[in-house]
């Protein structure tokens, strides 16, 4: 038998584990990339992310361009600097990062101010936060990806 507390896990995880991939803006088609990944990430997400985007996430050593770089980060790491900028390398013209780490109070939780001092470092601007369950996801571009499509527009790349 289940105690409550289960029974509302239970009940809303569901709701949660089938949008993750819809929720941080993914599409079918897009290459995504999975960096950092280990025995505590989130199977649901990443299922989540690979059914919305219909086909499996793409492994660090992946040649060729990416429309997004999914990066599981907890303290302890490495330097979340250089972290970024080789996650930022094979990005498309208009792609981004999503770095993941472990909400507050969560074993491997790494600061927000890190990943807001990080980013502009490495050549990035923070431009969401979005929670998926035990994890909170930092979306973070290039400011040229920001306003790339003003600056020529009519002509794809």
């Amino acid at each position: 038998m289940t105690s409550a507390s289960e029974q509302e896990e239970t009940r809303e995880e569901p709701r949660e584990e089938s949008d993750y991939g819809v929720r941080l803006g993914f599409s079918n088609g897009m290459v995504v990339q999975e960096l950092g990944e280990d025995d505590d990430v989130d199977d649901s997400l990443r299922k989540s992310v690979e059914e919305t985007i219909g086909r499996s996430l793409v492994r660090y050593d992946h040649e060729g361009p990416v429309d997004v770089a999914l990066l599981w980060f907890r303290e302890g790491d490495g330097d979340l600097v250089d972290i970024l900028t080789e996650a930022a390398d094979p990005l498309s013209a208009d792609g981004h990062i999503w770095v993941l780490t472990p909400n507050p109070g969560k074993p491997g939780h790494a600061d927000p101010g890190e990943i807001a001092e990080a980013a502009p470092e490495a050549g990035l601007s923070q431009t969401g936060t979005v929670t998926a369950g035990a994890w909170t996801a930092w979306r973070l571009a290039r400011p040229t990806a920001l306003s790339g499509h003003e600056k020529t527009p009519g002509h794809g790349e």
